[in-house]
């Protein structure tokens, strides 16, 4: 069911314009990378939500369903919704569902931001890279605890700061050339806004979340089987795509040839791979 349109058109109006856009597209056209792309990370995730059985689960930004269908597959007696603000991505979610079997499982586009969720009808909500975009974090969290039995508790997994993460640093240096790099953002919607442990503790605090945790995780991260898969899923990451407009036509090229040097220089028998680190973040509903 398609969340009402003031909602979707409300705070997170130009996150939901690119991931229900060329973000969400992209994501499907290399489903399989990304869906690899951070397993090593995901398997610790998925210890860490720690599922049970009978649980009812909120998985918050979902895209194409991966952590949905893992939290689906541990709730037996319960049930996984996964919302996420890209139709595309949520049709992939459904369709891939359907292939694997999975009934107790459903998807919703929808911003958590201002969804109206049933009070207190989850036991878990969880969040794979999905809870770092939002305009107003601390009202997210809030109506994503609210959604949330009191004591339900709360498994993310986020980036590191940018400087941590080989993937964002290396990649953008490399495109940049000798060009400067704009730093984060100092506030509002990025990958890397709860990077920073105090930061995110606050948030979370302010949003009624008690023993806030982190868990420190590293692993590589891959971008595909060889250097050419790895051009197509970087070149059309919205990183890439706004280093690249603010270029004239040949300093584009010169950025494209930069970046299939670096990738190229990452290549492994294992895939193309960068170092990465995440949080894995856990809390309670007071």
């Amino acid at each position: 069911m398609a969340e009402p349109e003031e909602s979707r058109a409300g705070a997170n109006a130009e996150q939901a314009a690119e991931w229900d856009g060329p973000a969400g597209a992209h994501r499907i056209r290399y489903a399989a990378v990304f869906d690899a792309e951070d397993r090593p990370h995901n398997e610790r995730f998925r210890a860490a939500t720690g599922v049970a059985p009978a649980d009812h689960v909120l998985d918050v930004g979902c895209g194409t369903g991966l952590s949905t269908r893992d939290a689906a597959r541990a709730a037996t007696a319960g049930s996984a919704l996964g919302i996420d603000l890209s139709a595309e991505m949520l049709e992939h979610a459904r369709r891939v569902s359907r292939e694997e079997g999975l009934r107790n499982i459903s998807f919703e586009q929808a911003d958590a931001q201002v969804h109206a969720f049933p009070a207190g009808g989850f036991d878990v909500a969880i969040s794979r890279f999905g809870s770092m975009f939002f305009a107003d974090p601390v009202a997210a969290f809030g109506n994503i605890a609210r959604a949330l039995r009191p004591g339900g508790r709360l498994v993310l997994m986020v980036w590191q700061a940018r400087e941590r993460n080989a993937w964002s640093t290396a990649i953008r240096d490399a495109i940049a050339g000798d060009a400067e790099v704009p730093p984060p953002p100092a506030a509002g919607p990025h990958p890397f806004s709860l990077g920073d442990p105090e930061v995110a503790r606050g948030i979370l605090a302010a949003a009624g979340f008690t023993e806030v945790g982190f868990a420190d995780v590293r692993e590589p991260l891959y971008y595909g089987p060889d250097a050419a898969v790895a051009f197509g899923v970087v070149r059309g990451l919205r990183s890439t795509r706004d280093l690249l407009a603010g270029m004239d036509a040949a300093a584009a090229e010169r950025a494209l040839g930069r970046l299939r040097v670096i990738l190229a220089a990452h290549q492994t028998s294992g895939g193309v791979l960068f170092d990465a680190r995440t949080w894995i973040i856990t809390g309670r509903r007071a």
